[in-house]
């Protein structure tokens, strides 16, 4: 059993940044893959970003070149930095890990854990 609890959303303006953070709990965790979904008002949960356990990453094209996955193995903690921040962006955020490798858990079906969520508004 994987326990995620995330923290860092809140309100910013447009052009700001925001890093979230995802700690992991579990006699697994550090080994596996990890990630964030979100999901904005009225729409799908959809992928964001996500980390093998040697930290090669994936991105959606929508925040490529915005924001930054990174891993922590030795706290269990992935974060989320995210710069430049548009009203877009607006969602609920959810942490994520599954068994599989970080590729195939860019499918929300694989996903075997979920955070809380942790809400990130963005204001022109």
């Amino acid at each position: 059993q994987v326990q995620l609890v995330e923290s860092g959303g809140g309100s910013v303006q447009s052009g700001a940044s925001l890093r979230l953070s995802c700690a992991a709990s579990g006699p697994t965790a550090s080994s596996l893959a990890m990630g964030w979904f979100r999901q904005a008002p009225g729409k799908d949960r959809e992928f964001v970003a996500t980390v093998n356990w040697n930290s090669i990453t994936y991105y959606a094209d929508s925040v490529k070149g915005r924001f930054t996955i990174s891993r922590d193995n030795a706290k269990n903690t992935v974060y989320l930095q995210m710069n430049s921040l548009n009203p877009e962006d607006t969602a609920v955020y959810y942490c994520a890990t599954g068994a599989r490798g970080a590729s195939v858990l860019r499918r929300a079906p694989q996903i075997e854990y979920w955070g809380q969520g942790t809400l990130v508004t963005v204001s022109e």
